[in-house]
């Protein structure tokens, strides 16, 4: 694999006109301005600043990753749905953006992940199944942070991208050539922590790559009620460089990540990678977005799908024939299978450790609370 780039400098922000996140359109198209490298239609094209050179085995390997991370999406929603987990944070849609910036990173390079970065901890190599077990609420995370440099989960939004940038501030000072690498989405971009690390991070030219899956709805808030600019253009304020991607092409995504994270090693400080993509299903499985958006709009992204661009390129190509898709299907089937054992096989969350180390010493509060809700409890044993 090599990639190619001329992005290491800051881009002169650009005035949006009338449309959502304000992004300038290209040449009439509709389009926003970002790196494409595979368009929908599954054509390669060229770009100036930006070029990757895969051999087919990398091709089908990202395939297959997208593939197989959105089958383990898909069991782990209907698992939710049939009341084995808690909750549920589906990636549809965003196969492409997690994939392509996961495959970028190096294996000493250190992840900050949101709570949606199941494709990220794919590439990583966490176990699917300790990401349910999460979600089911029979661990804290489930796996070591050290062991595949993932950190765990963080439900707090936007706090990550602090944790990131001291993370990355240490290697600096450690002198090693490792990256950091933090993931948001376009909601969090409000945050004040992340204004607050793109500040430190900056100031102290920290390696660190700000990776914004801007999946263009914060729940139910539009992007367009977050920022009047596109948000790559907000790193420019702070005095490094941003780019904005195609966030459902993963060649395009993989090359401009890889070339961030060089950027952010070799010295040059942060930047900020804007993927620009769409979250075809509910924010949580206790969202319903059909209450904030027109089925026209998930459409119109459907036809945008990640999978079945790529895939429609390596059948161009004559990369991939039907034995070949075939067998990833068989392979997506055992691992849904895999998954839906692991978690039924699981124990039941412990109802009341919900209070535990809450307090080093204990608390009167807690005492009471603990009683009130065995309480509670002991109203659904039998006889009651």
């Amino acid at each position: 694999m090599s990639v190619k780039s001329t992005a290491a400098k800051p881009r002169t922000p650009r005035t949006g006109t009338g449309t959502r996140g304000g992004a300038k359109r290209r040449g009439g198209t509709g389009e926003p301005e970002l790196v494409q490298l595979l368009t929908p239609e599954g054509e390669r094209v060229q770009h100036s600043e930006y070029s990757i050179d895969l051999s087919p085995d990398e091709l089908r390997g990202l395939y297959r990753d997208m593939v197989l991370t959105r089958r383990f999406d898909a069991e782990a929603t209907s698992l939710q749905r049939q009341g084995e987990l808690g909750l549920w944070a589906s990636l549809l849609g965003q196969e492409a953006a997690q994939i392509g910036s996961g495959r970028a990173t190096r294996p000493d390079d250190y992840v900050f992940p949101t709570y949606r970065e199941h494709g990220v901890a794919w590439c990583r190599g966490v176990d699917p199944a300790n990401l349910l077990g999460m979600f089911r609420g029979v661990n804290h995370g489930g796996w070591d942070p050290n062991e595949n440099n993932f950190h765990l989960y963080t439900i707090v939004i936007g706090s990550q991208t602090l944790h990131a940038t001291g993370y990355a501030m240490g290697a600096a000072m450690d002198g090693t050539d490792s990256a950091v690498i933090a993931y948001f989405g376009d909601g969090a971009s409000s945050q004040g922590d992340v204004a607050e690390a793109f500040t430190f991070a900056a100031v102290y030219n920290a390696p660190v790559v700000f990776f914004c899956q801007n999946n263009q709805w914060a729940i139910s808030e539009p992007t367009e009620k977050q920022t009047r600019v596109p948000i790559y253009q907000r790193s420019a304020g702070f005095g490094f460089p941003g780019v904005r991607v195609d966030g459902n092409d993963v060649l395009a995504v993989l090359a401009v990540t890889k070339a961030a994270l060089e950027h952010a090693r070799s010295g040059q400080g942060p930047m900020l990678v804007e993927a620009f993509t769409y979250r075809m299903g509910a924010h949580t499985t206790s969202d319903d977005p059909t209450r904030y958006r027109l089925d026209e709009e998930r459409e119109q992204w459907e036809r945008k799908d990640p999978i079945l661009r790529l895939r429609t390129y390596l059948e161009k190509e004559g990369l991939a024939d039907e034995a070949y898709l075939a067998g990833i299907e068989a392979e997506s089937e055992a691992l849904g299978k895999r998954v839906r054992e692991a978690v039924r096989t699981m124990p039941d969350p412990d109802t009341m450790a919900i209070f535990e180390n809450v307090y080093a010493d204990g608390h009167a509060l807690v005492d009471e609370e603990r009683a009130q809700f065995a309480e509670y409890l002991a109203t659904f044993e039998e006889g009651h």
